[in-house]
């Protein structure tokens, strides 16, 4: 059985206290982790100031050349997995891993991988979107001269803590670039998806980084939040119940459910056909399991007719076999999740709050939980109902969504909040509302997906404006 270690500032360390994940499919024990209980954490973290300094050492350019050699090392090498034993993980090794822990297929893997490869080859342009451009050398000494302006910048902390999830590795994009920004990274690791982030370390540590500005504790919920507790800045993944005593504190940035939406605005209602594979991809890129993944879609006609055609178009998308090129749907490591998650559907659907209508149960087997190729899978699911039924803003991990249909005058308001709102719609005015909207995070115009992510744009809040405050700063010519 494989084991992964503790990294503790680097150093890797075998614990007495391990805990095991089975493969999704045999459900025999796959790989032990060494756990890190609290106390190790707290003392470790008293270090944070020492890893500040091996980063702030190293020139800004230094550091986004490392970013370049890490990426190509990620995608590429054999690295470490656990040094003791010189167990090595090449990325055929990885995809398989990752795969047998969460249940993805192999092809959502792959684009994951290339995913977080890109954020780390084009991190230059990631932090000018960012920082608009600002000329980041700034850092180096913490304050100079940037177009004939004075400018400071200060760290908000002394590393940065973040407590990942394990449904997807593309998440792990989201703070590949505070290396570059001279911020250490303390991780905890899903307990499904440890992989990426301990060979993401190794990437950087095999381009040049000092081992010691990292740090990575699996550990049990007690850990994850000493570990937010006792650094500066910090980063969580969940849902609303568990990261909710976050929400309100600056301190950590919050990545929970999207409620992405597709709207179809009054003056393109009419050829909603024309955009029904762009509302599919939204819905079942990644298996469904990003914050970016369209879970309703609202529009202000044809509400039936739409509901019904894409759910013939996703009943096309079935379980497949792990390594088939064409599969898209992640079956769930634990079964009982899966069927816990139909009962919740089926309870809303019967409830008396609005009406509501499971348009892909004439499309599909009517049971929407599947067991088939050694896994248990949720089926594509488009629910039509009203804006004030419970599904109206749901988000699952499988491709869902629901189809509602509202007036044109309600809308951006209606939509609750939103990390992704794809707008298809021409009306300047229409348009013009999603701009003013504060609910809505990022905004696309036009038929793009909810899941295209631009490199120069902020996926969720500003790692950058995290991490960093300006100060005011002046001195006698």
């Amino acid at each position: 059985m494989l084991h992964l270690p503790i990294l503790r500032w680097g150093k890797p360390y075998r614990s007495v206290n391990q805990v095991v994940t089975p493969h999704f499919r045999t459900r025999e024990p796959f790989v032990s982790m060494s756990q890190a209980n609290v106390g190790m954490i707290r003392r470790d973290l008293l270090r944070q100031a020492d890893a500040r300094a091996r980063l702030q050492a190293i020139p800004f350019a230094d550091l986004v050349a490392m970013a370049g050699r890490a990426a190509e090392h990620f995608l590429h090498d054999t690295l470490p997995l656990d040094p003791e034993s010189g167990t090595m993980q090449t990325p055929e090794d990885y995809i398989e891993q990752v795969s047998a822990t969460t249940g993805a297929p192999f092809s959502n893997v792959k684009r994951n991988m290339l995913k977080v490869h890109g954020v780390l080859s084009k991190v230059t342009e990631v932090l000018a979107g960012l920082t608009r451009g600002l000329d980041l050398t700034v850092l180096d000494e913490g304050y100079g001269m940037v177009n004939g302006q004075m400018l400071s910048f200060f760290a908000r902390g002394d590393a940065m803590g973040v407590v990942l999830p394990s449904n997807s590795p593309g998440v792990h994009s989201l703070w590949a670039p505070a290396t570059v920004l001279k911020m250490p990274l303390v991780l905890k690791p899903g307990s499904a998806e440890p992989w990426t982030p301990l060979r993401m370390i190794y990437a950087w540590i095999k381009a040049g980084a000092p081992a010691e500005v990292f740090a990575y504790y699996p550990t049990d919920h007690a850990g994850g939040n000493e570990i937010l507790r006792s650094t500066g800045r910090g980063m969580v993944f969940g849902d609303v119940s568990s990261t909710r005593r976050w929400k309100a504190e600056g301190r950590v940035e919050v990545h929970g459910p999207g409620f992405s939406k597709v709207v179809i605005g009054p003056d393109l209602a009419d050829q909603w056909e024309q955009h029904l594979d762009v509302i599919a991809e939204s819905i079942a890129s990644n298996g469904g399991r990003s914050c970016v993944n369209a879970s309703g879609v609202w529009v202000t006609k044809h509400g039936d007719r739409i509901a019904d055609a894409l759910a013939a178009r996703l009943a096309r998308v079935i379980p497949r076999p792990a390594d088939d090129s064409e599969a898209m749907l992640a079956p769930f490591a634990d079964p009982d999740t899966a069927r816990r998650i139909s009962s919740m559907i089926d309870a809303d659907m019967t409830g008396e709050s609005g009406t509501a209508r499971d348009a892909s149960a004439a499309v599909r087997d009517p049971n929407r939980v599947a067991s088939v190729h050694g896994g248990t899978y949720l089926l594509p699911t488009v629910i039509r109902c009203d804006a004030g039924h419970p599904l109206a803003n749901r988000e699952f991990l499988f491709p869902f969504a629901s189809v509602v249909e509202v007036p044109a005058a309600d809308l951006p308001g209606c939509l609750g909040p939103s990390l992704v709102v794809t707008c298809i719609s021409n009306d300047p005015a229409f348009r013009a509302r999603f701009v003013a909207s504060p609910h809505v995070d990022r905004l696309n115009f036009g038929a793009l997906s909810t899941t295209q992510i631009g490199w120069d744009q902020p996926h969720e809040g500003n790692l950058f404006e995290h991490l960093y405050a300006r100060r005011a700063i002046q001195r006698l010519a």
